[in-house]
């Protein structure tokens, strides 16, 4: 029997995020704060005569559009990595969800494939690699909280993991990143300081701070966001928000009863949702299975 190995693909919520520049080719210039939830895909790996990837979720291509293809095909080139591997993917965390499903899974591919065949790249090089495939997959790469720049890729590490239960919920309708970014005016001037607020300032204090610039356009496409928004605060949360360009909705809460509530209410309700434990610190180990 051939070997088998294992990791987790944790998904990731943004703590504000400012969209300061339009540039030519259609990218922004931003700024955000990344940390990580419970949210997570299984990943399972195994040699094969060729590349094959199979997904729980029979919506989500398999072809050369899913970047967990062109993870392996940039490392191939990279690397000169000739080995080819079967990999299935245990889906949990929502596609078109705001929470870099699709960049983690790629990340975890990545690093999976850098242990297995033993290539010997520092997290800085696949970073680079990653960075090819999607402006948040060097997070992912790296593992570390801390504030996004530039496309994103730009981390400053910092602890800004919430000492807060998080509940996060899908309102199982996908927002476009395309169409989220095509709506929104950028402003070069924040009236907050992004790192101050989420180093120095209470959560209590977030809801008058902390903006995402994408969060209007997106409730006028997808007015279950603020519904959901609505409906977080309605449950007792310190703070809500939307997570990058959407559509999942995060609430922040400091009493482990009442997040479970509202957890266990939108589960109730039919939505896709997660409880997240106070600074949370994700395991992205590979395992040998036995």
């Amino acid at each position: 029997m051939s070997r088998r190995w294992v990791t987790q693909s944790y998904a990731k919520i943004n703590l504000g995020l400012h969209v300061l520049e339009r540039l030519p080719n259609g990218y922004h210039i931003l700024e955000t704060g990344f940390c990580f939830i419970e949210w997570s895909d299984r990943i399972e790996m195994r040699p094969a005569a060729q590349m094959e990837l199979h997904m729980s979720e029979p919506t989500i291509p398999v072809d050369d559009s899913n970047l967990i293809v062109k993870a392996l095909q940039l490392l191939q080139e990279h690397a000169g990595l000739r080995d080819q591997y079967h990999i299935s993917v245990d889906k949990r965390v929502p596609a078109g969800a705001g929470l870099g499903g699709g960049s983690a899974n790629a990340a975890a591919v990545l690093r999976m494939v850098n242990k297995v065949a033993n290539l010997g790249l520092a997290a800085a090089e696949l970073a680079e690699v990653g960075l090819r495939i999607g402006a948040d997959v060097p997070f992912f790469i790296h593992n570390h909280v801390g504030i996004g720049r530039g496309l994103g890729h730009e981390i400053e590490m910092c602890d800004i993991q919430p000492d807060a239960w998080i509940v996060t919920v899908f309102p199982n309708e996908g927002s476009s990143t395309v169409e989220a970014y095509e709506r929104v005016y950028p402003n070069p001037e924040p009236d907050f300081n992004l790192k101050k607020v989420l180093t120095e300032e209470e959560i209590e204090e977030w809801p008058f701070l902390l903006i995402n610039d994408l969060e209007p356009g997106v409730i006028a496409r997808i007015p279950q966001v603020g519904n959901m928004k609505d409906q977080m605060l309605d449950f007792g949360a310190e703070f809500a928000g939307m997570s990058g360009s959407g559509s999942s909705v995060f609430g922040l809460f400091h009493q482990d009863f009442v997040a479970t509530e509202a957890y266990e209410s939108f589960i109730r309700l039919g939505y896709a949702a997660n409880l997240t434990r106070p600074k949370f610190v994700p395991d992205t180990g590979v395992y040998e299975l036995e």
